[in-house]
């Protein structure tokens, strides 16, 4: 069953916790080691059993992590990931607080972006490596561009695993995509030295416009 789109709140909600610094670890940590619980958090990120305890029940709320039954019981409540897919809207469309919150959390992922881009450059080990660099440019129509978007994600749902699905070998890995259409282009160098105070066309236009003047 479709998920319902969330809410204005809800899209808020969710930006604020991803741009929580305390949240973000703790999904990092759930992320590489698939699971734990409030007081192996604490050890590991330096914080209070309490206060990582709180944080990993709004994460929940928030449908990022989940409890682990088989684990849990009485007050030991063990967690892990739920795999996460989510699409921006339009920043137009959204309420100044959503707004706020999404251009925080993109302000934190451009940083982040930029480490993993100078990783990337520095773990290079030519094509058959591990870390890859591609640029690429294409004229492209936004059908085409969205097309392209869209098989760039079928190709992400084919080739890669879940954590517990992971073939022997597989490694976890970080994929950016982004895509920008180049400014507007100039006018075309002839047409702007038509344009030029005494090129022959400005001079021809000049004799019309006098002859059309004159009685």
């Amino acid at each position: 069953m479709t998920e319902p789109e969330p809410t204005s709140l809800e899209r808020t909600a969710l930006y604020k916790s991803l741009g929580n610094p305390l949240r973000r670890r703790i999904l990092e940590y759930l992320g590489t080691h698939a699971e734990a619980n409030s007081t192996v958090l604490a050890k590991v990120l330096g914080e209070s059993s309490g206060t990582t305890s709180y944080h990993l029940r709004k994460l929940a709320e928030q449908r990022l992590i989940e409890e682990i039954p088989e684990k849990s019981g009485g007050r030991e409540r063990w967690w892990r990931a739920l795999p996460f897919r989510h699409t921006t809207p339009d920043p137009a469309a959204m309420a100044p607080q959503e707004f706020a919150a999404a251009e925080h959390l993109a302000l934190l992922k451009i940083d982040v972006d930029a480490d993993l881009f100078r990783r990337a450059h520095r773990e290079y080990r030519g094509p058959e490596g591990w870390a890859q660099v591609m640029r690429a440019g294409a004229w492209m129509t936004r059908e085409e561009l969205l097309d392209f978007v869209r098989e760039y994600q079928a190709l992400l749902d084919r080739h890669g695993h879940a954590r517990e699905d992971a073939p022997e070998g597989a490694r976890p890995v970080s994929l950016r995509f982004y895509a920008v259409p180049d400014a507007p282009r100039e006018e075309p160098a002839e047409e702007v030295a038509r344009s030029l105070p005494g090129s022959p066309s400005q001079a021809r236009t000049r004799k019309a416009a006098g002859r059309s003047a004159s009685p």
